[in-house]
């Protein structure tokens, strides 16, 4: 069963809504805005790595307050423990029984920020709860609610003190992908109305968590034809054969690929996905899952150099096939 032309068409006004509420807060990064969301409506988890003062938290707060529901901002520091992050068991001397008390990440959204200033143990904390949407406290297993998306953000420079995250921990994120210094039109904008302090408390919610909730069920039902999942195959098993890959992209990549795709074609007011759809998400959703060898640094050869190289060597489809 796929979705009809109204829904879709109905999904996409709601995503145009979302993503001009967004860009009250965040000035002429529209793509980021619409890829953010578009990783929440797929129920996975981002990665902002990027420069200081590009609006990195801004955006996560946008989204945070753009959505009828529950967020929380979590600062990792290296003294940071992971029950400050999934809560503890206390016992309660009246009831004479033990009580969970959850942490911050029993939230709808949870902002994680400067996620590699945290010891390993600490950012390991967040690996159940980001695959399996629970944490496991003690051996009791808590559920977190839905919608859940945490949204990382990380400095690429200042490494002194950091910890980088492991490749597991970085396939467990559906995209990756960077701000960038705004524009002039932006930037002579932003500049303008200096005056307003915090650009994210003019973002008002808009959309209530179950219509997220709604909207994530519709992006399952999108039409994916076979011809489309042979086509994400291929670019899994040909990242695997390119020089100076050492890891290519994993299943659990092709998953997310699909996935977010369907999200993406609908936020486009489409029922079916198409090969472009997969060229446009190519980037945020593979770069961070693909690990080069210690030779491509030498040499020049880059993650987003890589994924176009890729990009060229396997042809779309041009045929459906059903």
């Amino acid at each position: 069963m796929t979705i009809s032309p109204e829904q879709a068409a109905w999904f996409q006004k709601t995503f145009d809504k979302l993503t001009d509420n967004m860009e009250l807060a965040v000035l002429g990064k529209r793509h980021v805005v619409r890829l953010t969301l578009t990783c929440l409506l797929s129920e996975g988890h981002v990665l902002l790595e990027d420069f200081p003062g590009t609006g990195k938290t801004m955006l996560a707060r946008s989204l945070a307050n753009t959505v009828q529901g529950s967020h929380a901002r979590i600062q990792f520091t290296p003294d940071l423990l992971p029950s400050d992050v999934t809560g503890v068991t206390v016992y309660d001397q009246h009831k004479s029984e033990f009580e969970f008390h959850p942490g911050p990440i029993f939230h709808s959204i949870v902002l994680a920020d400067e996620i590699n200033r945290a010891s390993p143990k600490t950012q390991s904390a967040l690996l159940e709860v980001m695959e399996e949407g629970r944490v496991t406290v003690d051996g009791e297993p808590h559920a977190v609610g839905r919608p859940f998306m945490v949204i990382a953000t990380q400095n690429p420079i200042e490494q002194a003190g950091t910890y980088r995250l492991p490749e597991a921990q970085l396939d467990r994120f559906l995209m990756k992908t960077s701000l960038g210094y705004p524009d002039r039109a932006a930037t002579v904008e932003l500049l303008t109305e200096a005056k307003v302090r915090d650009r994210a408390a003019l973002v008002k919610p808009v959309i209530t968590a179950e219509t997220i909730a709604q909207m994530s069920r519709l992006a399952d039902d999108v039409y994916v034809d076979p011809a489309i999942v042979a086509y994400v195959a291929e670019l899994a098993e040909e990242s695997r054969r390119l020089p100076h890959v050492k890891l290519g992209i994993s299943a659990r990549g092709c998953l997310a690929f699909i996935r977010v795709a369907k999200s993406w074609a609908a936020a486009d007011g489409r029922d079916h996905v198409v090969p472009d759809d997969i060229k446009d998400l190519a980037e945020p959703v593979l770069a961070h899952r693909i690990l080069l060898d210690a030779e491509a640094q030498f040499t020049g050869v880059s993650v987003e150099g890589i994924v176009s190289r890729l990009l060229d060597s396997v042809a779309p489809p041009t045929d459906r096939v059903a």
